[in-house]
């Protein structure tokens, strides 16, 4: 008896403490809604019976799933800023994916810690679009821009102790994008109850205005948001900052003040700071409690990195002052055949991807993007140029954000900024893409002081750019002058005029290449063409093909190598996406870009290995194109090109020499732009290695790299195929969570007997998934292909397709079975823990 007593004593005495454990409580509603694409005005009720509405998962994205067709969202349009000057029939400039139109969400849901007195914020990641959020038959909450996060106060509206509906109406409008924005909740919803005195969504700012290599000073700003009577002074703070083993190496406490204007600020003193960048994305944590008097009231986390920024005048862009040069890639925020959803695996595997080729930074294009890509920057170590808008004022679509802008542009841009300011991925705001407003003298200039004054009001720690295509105008009318980084488009043969001009001293190409390719396919002859078409929609993975806008590869490293005011470049675009199938704007089918380095199914184009050779030094690049089967073309003219981060390599094709090539570091800039430089090659014999006259016949071909020194280091060696025998599985990984949302990324080949892939393999392949796991969606990475993503077969393209497998919520095995006619099957194990 004296045991149970002094047991119920110890529990009485520690009910305060798990009391104060519960101050800040965050849910995040994945399960449990429905969904329906009717409208009525009857949804938003309390009341409405929904249980014969379709059942759904969030993030969601309705619209992924088809089917695709010519006519959803068919666009007659001239798109001035591609040159077209009459209106033209644009089939699949969204993707052919049924985004336009309305969707209802609704979710029953009980909160058992929300009493009165207590505060509650709904807050949504993002939401496509004209998100009108219903809490018990109330409107509480309208956001119009889809790609941004925003939260509404849900304290009015929620009932304690009873079952509430949240209700959200998303409505698409048709020409309201330049490429497939997903629709839906395609992001995560979530919310947060407080007490009546707590730190607000995004509530903290950190800064490192001191960073050496002995000690690095933290500069935290908290808001507090405080009852009616109360005042600053009657509350404290105490932050703690912990390194990345939890371990707490520097603490501060504050009272409040009368004069704080509801601001708690803390200068804190790192001793021998682990610095944040790409190669080593070391993280801390502030961990801030507020007390009112010894009650704590709230408890807050903010993650960051130690690390300082600076851009100076004709030498760069320096982190933690050493000068680096951006390797970026601009990225649509759509996961391909995931459609707009955030999926965290999805994220870190093109980051993954992306960092093996030898990337340092991702531009947001066009837009905010999910905290989970911000996030896994943060921790993967992959800078980040956080973009905001397509539009301002003038229109590129019917129903763009021009029609939000004068209301909603600052709302949108205070939210973006006070969302990401603490995290050391971003390093750059970006405040528009290509607006047409550059053309306008009066206004341009102008809108961009004003959006650049939000963004330095917000966070005066990060240069702001914007991504500009009209290099002559904007130039003369001064609003690239007005920017802290001109950011310019394309056109890198203007990059030297607009430097003698400008004051900042400094050029970045904000987006960059536009080379288009499709992966495996191969076009004779071997000539440099622009806007080319041909009947199977695809482009030339020979990487000699380009918009008309734009260049190859090479026309941009050459700036950025030579140049130290040329600070790096962002390539249109680091992969494949939905929609925009440049150049088959009028023809059908073709869904998806041809710009990426990456297809749609996340699997690397050759293109990848040029860039790799060029980017990641450190590691080995030897990469043949094109394949090696070519029946009927025996004796005819088949260039073979090598990309590899040596300097030089000799070519075998079945053991015959073909000779050797080495880089020509004699090209400049001044030696190889005129038309027959251009037409030769020139740029690109600085970079890769071609042998223009090879002939095709059967067999092997070898390819030996050499040093610097003349010593031979590596080979590889290239077959014909046989015929289609087996199928490959090769998952991203083969261990993966038990929480229903992770994914593992199976790479689906088709090979002969001795395992050589199977170049021109089209084989239909059906697939089975048993045990702890489901089939999620395929890809083949080719644009003209209108296969479900959803269904469990799919052709391979150029042999190859990535079958995406999913987690359940119980661990165990899960076998996946790749069926394919008069091939043997391919079965692979993974295990979700």
């Amino acid at each position: 008896m004296k045991t149970r007593c002094k047991l119920l004593v110890i529990i009485l005495s520690l009910l305060p403490l798990l009391a104060n454990a519960q101050v800040r409580i965050e849910r995040t509603f994945e399960k449990g809604w429905k969904f329906t694409r009717e409208d009525n005005t009857d949804f938003s009720r309390k009341e409405y019976d929904d249980t014969q509405w379709q059942s759904v998962t969030v993030p969601h994205d309705w619209a992924i799933y088809g089917p695709f067709s010519v006519n959803n969202d068919k666009q007659n349009v001239a798109i001035t800023q591609d040159g077209q000057k009459e209106a033209l029939e644009h089939a699949g400039r969204t993707g052919g994916l049924p985004f336009v139109g309305t969707g209802w969400y609704r979710l029953a849901f009980d909160i058992p810690e929300y009493s009165p007195g207590r505060k509650a914020t709904l807050l949504f990641d993002g939401a496509m679009s004209h998100a009108r959020v219903y809490i018990n038959g109330r409107e509480a909450g309208y956001w119009p821009y889809g790609y941004n996060s925003f939260y509404v106060d849900a304290t009015p509206y929620l009932k304690a102790g009873e079952k509430n509906t949240l209700a959200v109406r998303l409505e698409n409008e048709t020409e309201s994008s330049r490429w497939y924005p997903g629709a839906g909740l395609y992001r995560n919803v979530h919310l947060v109850i407080n007490e009546d005195a707590h730190i607000p969504t995004w509530g903290t700012q950190l800064t490192t205005p001191v960073v050496k290599k002995d000690y690095a000073k933290v500069n935290l700003k908290t808001t507090l948001v405080i009852p009616v009577g109360k005042h600053l002074a009657d509350y404290s703070i105490v932050t703690e900052l912990k390194d990345r083993n939890g371990k707490v190496v520097a603490t501060d406490k504050k009272q409040g003040g009368n004069f704080d204007e509801g601001i708690f600020e803390q200068e804190l003193i790192v001793t021998l700071p682990a610095l944040w960048s790409p190669d080593a994305p070391e993280l801390y944590q502030a961990v801030s409690k507020v007390y009112e008097g010894s009650t704590l009231k709230d408890e807050y986390t903010t993650p960051f990195g130690i690390r300082s920024i600076e851009i100076i005048p004709d030498k760069g862009f320096f982190l933690n002052g050493e000068r680096i040069v951006f390797r970026g890639v601009c990225n649509h925020h759509d996961l391909g055949p995931l459609g707009g959803i955030a999926n965290e695996a999805g994220i870190r595997r093109q980051i993954r991807i992306l960092k093996d080729m030898g990337c340092n930074a991702i531009r947001t294009s066009h837009n905010m993007p999910a905290p989970e890509l911000i996030r896994a920057c943060d921790e993967m170590g992959m800078m980040v140029m956080a973009e905001s808008f397509d539009e301002w004022k003038s229109a590129k679509v019917q129903n763009g954000y021009h029609k939000q802008f004068d209301e909603w542009v600052e709302k949108d841009l205070v939210n973006l900024i006070q969302h990401y300011r603490n995290n050391p991925s971003v390093v750059m705001w970006c405040i528009g893409n290509e607006v047409p407003d550059q053309w306008n003298g009066d206004r341009g200039p102008k809108l961009s002081r004003l959006l650049q004054d939000i963004c330095h009001r917000e966070d005066p720690t990060r240069p702001v750019t914007q991504g500009m295509d009209a290099p002559d105008a904007v130039v003369n009318n001064n609003m690239a002058a007005v920017m802290d980084v001109p950011g310019f488009n394309y056109r890198p043969h203007k990059y030297q005029t607009s430097y003698k001009k400008l004051p900042q001293q400094i050029i970045l190409g904000s987006e960059t290449a536009s080379t288009v390719s499709s992966r495996g396919v191969y076009k004779f002859p071997v000539v440099r063409r622009s806007m080319q078409k041909y009947d199977d929609h695809q482009s030339s993975s020979y990487d000699v093909e380009h918009c008309g806008w734009s260049n190859l590869p090479e026309d941009d490293f050459i700036w950025h190598e030579d140049f130290p005011y040329c600070i790096g470049e962002f390539v249109w675009t680091g992969f494949d996406y939905l929609g925009e199938p440049t150049p088959y704007y009028t023809d059908w089918p073709s869904h998806s870009s041809l710009f990426g380095i990456i297809d749609l199914a996340g699997l690397p184009k050759d293109r990848y290995y040029l860039y790799r050779s060029h980017w990641n030094k450190n590691e080995e690049t030897l990469h043949i194109l094109p394949h090696w089967n070519w029946e009927g073309r025996e004796g005819e003219v088949t260039p073979v090109f090598v990309y590899t981060s040596y300097p030089s390599a000799e070519l075998f094709i079945n053991g015959k020499s073909q000779g050797r090539r080495t880089k020509d570091l004699s090209v400049t800039i001044d030696n190889s732009t005129d038309s027959i430089s251009t037409a030769d090659f020139k740029r690109q014999q600085r970079y890769r290695l071609m042998w223009m006259d090879t002939k095709y016949e059967l067999g092997t071909v070898k390819v030996v790299a050499y040093d610097k020194n003349g010593k031979a280091v590596a080979e590889k060696e290239m077959h014909t195929a046989g015929k289609p025998h087996h199928i490959e599985l090769i998952p991203d990984r083969s261990q993966i969570k038990a929480d229903g949302r992770d994914l593992s990324f199976v790479t689906v080949r088709v090979v002969d007997k001795d395992g050589n892939l199977c170049p021109l393999a089209e084989n239909e392949i059906r697939f089975k998934v048993k045990g702890a796991g489901t089939y999620r969606a395929g890809a083949n990475g080719n644009p003209a292909s209108l296969e479900s993503f959803q269904l469990p077969r799919m052709k391979v393209f150029s042999g190859m397709m990535t079958a995406i497998i999913s987690s359940t919520d119980k661990p165990g095995k899960i076998t996946l079975e790749a069926i394919g006619k008069g091939l043997v099957k391919g079965v692979l194990t993974i295990e979700s823990k």
